[in-house]
């Protein structure tokens, strides 16, 4: 298993760790299999979406935040059952296909760390399951 560590800057945003991800695997030798990434935090999700438009992750943060406001009428003493949630919603794993070395995402596709309670220091573990050779 490898650690990829991340620093947050705002309580809500999404880190696109797409060449990091695609470093691991190169770097893995695994020609043939599965990535697996996970957070380890209950207040940080992964998704798998559009890296082409910015605005994207605006709407997608904005909806999410619209959807479930942070509510001062939440038990959780923390204040941050809105974050809980919204993990809940996106989830907190992904299991993503590599193929001749590298990892299979579409034309488009990021993959995403997804901050809620921030700002953070966070880790992302990462293990990539397969053959190295054909």
């Amino acid at each position: 298993m490898k650690v990829l560590e991340l620093l947050t800057h705002s309580r809500e945003e999404m880190q696109d760790i797409s060449d990091s991800l695609k470093s691991m695997v190169r770097n893995s030798g695994i020609q043939s299999g599965i990535l697996v990434v996970q957070s380890p935090h209950t207040t940080l999700g992964l998704t798998v979406n559009e890296n082409a438009d910015l605005d994207v992750q605006t709407d997608m943060l904005g909806h999410l935040r619209d959807l479930i406001p942070q509510n001062p009428a939440f038990k959780h003493r923390e204040g941050n059952s809105d974050s809980h949630i919204k993990v809940t919603l996106v989830g907190p794993s992904l299991t993503l296909l590599v193929e001749a070395g590298a990892l299979v995402l579409g034309t488009w596709q990021g993959v995403y760390a997804m901050e809620f309670d921030g700002p953070r220091h966070r880790q992302v573990w990462v293990q990539v399951i397969g053959t190295a050779d054909r």
